[in-house]
């Protein structure tokens, strides 16, 4: 039988060395993350706002009263309310003025008086407005209420110019933001606890989350505390007593946990070209051959004159050529990996362009060789 060594630094040591052994040997599970990253609290979530304004003060930029009459009804809406009547058939032919709709995100607990950041964007054919002021425009919820109300001096971040005919552009002119430039009048009611239950939403479904998220939570507070009800919620217990909710959920969203690994897909933007893939995408063993095919069509004018005293007449006459040029596609072949870096350099042998890329990585999930989801935006 072997006695443990009695000295402390011997056993200190000794235990030093089977811990790293330990750490040595045990795969990784992968990273851990907070419940906070990973889920959503029931009932925390911000609210849309939007509404109809007009701004004013433009250097001549804005709408065209011909083309946007609704322009001149809401300026005269305004006016009647601070008792300016204007004389029946009166023409306003105004430049200083701008249709615009005002939006704004509420965010969850926001109380009345919070300042809010707005968003204008012009709703006819304001050639720009920079420089404008935003006059007090009401921003409604989606049931009708007013939660807030906007007004101030619009920040754009652009520049135009125009003389002559001809026209120079910076950026986007026709919206602008107002920073704080809304102020909370209603406040959204926000149930963190119902009863004694939170729910939990995951920001994406997964079983394996859930069910990890579920036993973090057992281990932190105690077994039967939370129970996974599907893919994306999972329900669990608070105290009963009021005043330890928000300590409560202060521990529940700092709990660690190792979420499942990401499923493999790479993202295609059929627009632009780009492609993006995570670190889970893997290649089985495939050939692939790539070539290009290039037609260029020419065309030439050509006079034919007649000679002296001939009596014929000048005629122009067009002659085409058309060249096809096909490079040659060598068969390339890729090895199964696993590896991201792999990948990339695999696919950077074929000498393929980004857009040639989409061709080639559908024909590869088409014969079984992408071991990943295709998402096309």
């Amino acid at each position: 039988m072997t006695h443990p060594p009695r000295h402390p630094r011997l056993r200190a040591a000794l235990g030093g060395l089977l811990l790293a052994a330990a750490c040595a040997v045990a795969p990784l599970t992968g990273h851990a993350e907070r419940i906070k990253d990973l889920a959503n609290i029931d009932g925390v979530r911000p609210n849309q706002l939007y509404g109809y304004g007009l701004v004013v003060g433009l250097d001549g930029t804005g709408d065209q009263t011909t083309s946007t009459p609704f322009t001149i009804q809401a300026l005269m809406s305004m006016l009647t309310q601070l008792n300016i009547q204007l004389p029946k058939g009166a023409n306003l032919q105004l430049k200083n003025v701008a249709a615009v709709t005002v939006t704004a995100t509420l965010p969850p607990f926001a109380r009345p008086g919070q300042q809010i950041d707005v968003t204008v964007s012009s709703l006819g054919n304001a050639k720009s407005l920079r420089g404008g002021t935003l006059l007090m425009s009401p921003l409604k919820g989606a049931d009708g209420e007013i939660y807030a109300v906007a007004q101030g001096n619009l920040l754009v971040g652009g520049a135009g110019a125009a003389a002559g005919g001809s026209s120079v552009q910076v950026n986007h002119l026709a919206a602008g933001r107002i920073p704080a430039g809304a102020t909370v009048e209603r406040a959204v009611a926000s149930r963190l606890v119902q009863g004694d239950i939170v729910n939990l939403e995951l920001k994406e479904a997964d079983f394996t989350t859930a069910a990890r998220v579920a036993e973090a939570v057992d281990r932190a507070f105690g077994a039967g505390t939370a129970l996974p009800l599907d893919g994306r919620r999972i329900r669990v217990r608070a105290p009963a007593e009021q005043a330890r909710h928000i300590a409560f959920l202060s521990q529940l969203e700092n709990i660690d946990l190792s979420p499942a690994q990401p499923t493999p897909k790479v993202i295609i933007n059929a627009r632009t070209g780009s492609v993006v893939m995570n670190q889970r995408v893997n290649l089985e063993q495939c050939a692939i051959a790539h070539g290009n095919l290039t037609v260029t069509v020419a065309s030439e004018t050509k006079v034919s004159q007649p000679g002296p005293l001939a009596g014929g007449r000048t005629v122009a006459t067009e002659q085409a050529e058309v060249e096809v040029k096909a490079d040659k596609g060598e068969l390339v072949v890729l090895s199964a990996t696993a590896s991201l870096n792999d990948v990339v350099k695999a696919l950077n042998e074929v000498g393929a362009t980004p857009q040639d890329l989409l061709a080639i990585l559908q024909a590869m999930k088409a014969a079984g060789a992408l071991k990943a989801d295709l998402e096309i935006i």
